[in-house]
């Protein structure tokens, strides 16, 4: 009877690793989406929510630019290469992988 409730126990902690094991690659992509929009959060005042601003703006929408070029654009005011208000001040918080996981969220949405 012990052997078999050792058996019975193994297979019940086999069982219950593999469904951390899966749920936790699972959840991973949503986990690395979250994390994404707070990062991208703080752009909100300026940039509205979803980064989209109202028509007429002086400041551009974030909303569905590409990644290649809002990486450039971000680290251009990290390095005060180009001219800003506040942008360049604001992007020296942020480390190039921040800047990388902004820059995947906005361009995933739609324009």
């Amino acid at each position: 009877m012990t052997q078999r409730f050792s058996v019975r126990h193994r297979l019940a902690v086999m069982a219950a690793a593999s469904a951390c094991f899966m749920s936790s690659a699972y959840a991973q992509p949503a986990a690395d989406a979250l994390h994404q929009r707070a990062n991208a959060a703080t752009c909100a005042n300026c940039h509205g929510t979803e980064g989209r601003t109202t028509s007429g703006s002086a400041i551009p929408s974030l909303a569905g630019m590409p990644k290649d070029y809002m990486v450039l654009q971000m680290k251009a005011f990290k390095e005060g290469t180009r001219p800003a208000t506040v942008m360049h001040q604001l992007t020296k918080g942020y480390t190039d992988a921040q800047i990388d996981s902004i820059a995947t969220y906005y361009a995933s949405l739609k324009r």
